[in-house]
């Protein structure tokens, strides 16, 4: 399902101003891609309370991973730049997304410090920091192409890049061994409720800037 929603989310990148029922392509691929997380979601906790761990599904989650928040956000900023006006070559600068997503993810597998703590930012904080940028550029307007290029390899780059970042992920609820997440769950929370979509975008800003605070506590 991780998958199929991602495949479904490139689509959807191709037809951003084409009407689906009361939505447009743009919303749609990005109702796709937040159901691809929650669906990668589900899996890992499957996973965990059946006990039902094997490298092949380590392998297929990664291979979901890769469309699903690496190609689909891709498509998305690609049409998204193409559509404001910059020339269609230039805009291949978005491909830099899933080619660092699968260098991250295939690191990821073979290294098993990350099992707790992350090296480089995780694919899907990539694509929730996309979908924000994304809803920044609709709201208020498109800084450009050179901007966006930039920006598209400073956050390609930061999903390779060896610094330390805390795992989002909840073995237990304690306040204290947990307080990072949450106030990165308050501040989506709140990010959200004050600039829309694009509040994702600096609530993965915020997630980074902890995680190098953090960094030699992990």
């Amino acid at each position: 399902m991780n998958l199929i929603s991602g495949c479904v989310a490139i689509y959807m990148a191709f037809n951003l101003r084409t009407l689906f029922g009361p939505l447009d392509g743009a919303s749609w691929c990005m109702i796709a891609i937040g159901a691809a997380a929650m669906f990668d979601f589900l899996d890992g906790a499957s996973a965990r309370a059946l006990h039902a761990y094997s490298n092949l599904g380590k392998d297929l989650d990664s291979l979901s991973d890769l469309v699903s928040f690496g190609v689909a956000p891709a498509m998305l900023m690609l049409n998204t730049m193409a559509d404001a006006g910059s020339p269609l070559a230039a805009c291949f600068i978005t491909l830099m997304i899933p080619v660092c997503g699968a260098l991250r993810l295939a690191k990821f597998n073979n290294d098993t410090e990350q099992a707790t703590v992350f090296r480089g930012l995780p694919i899907p904080a990539n694509a929730i920091f996309w979908i924000g940028a994304y809803g920044w550029i609709s709201t208020y307007y498109y800084p450009g192409l050179v901007p966006v290029a930039v920006l598209v390899v400073l956050v390609s780059l930061a999903m390779t890049a060896n610094f330390k970042m805390f795992s989002l992920k909840f073995k237990n609820f304690d306040l204290a061994e947990n307080f990072c997440r949450y106030i990165i769950m308050l501040a989506a929370v709140v990010f959200v409720a004050m600039y829309g979509l694009s509040g994702l975008m600096w609530t993965i800003l915020l997630y980074f800037l902890l995680s190098l605070m953090r960094r030699n506590r992990m």
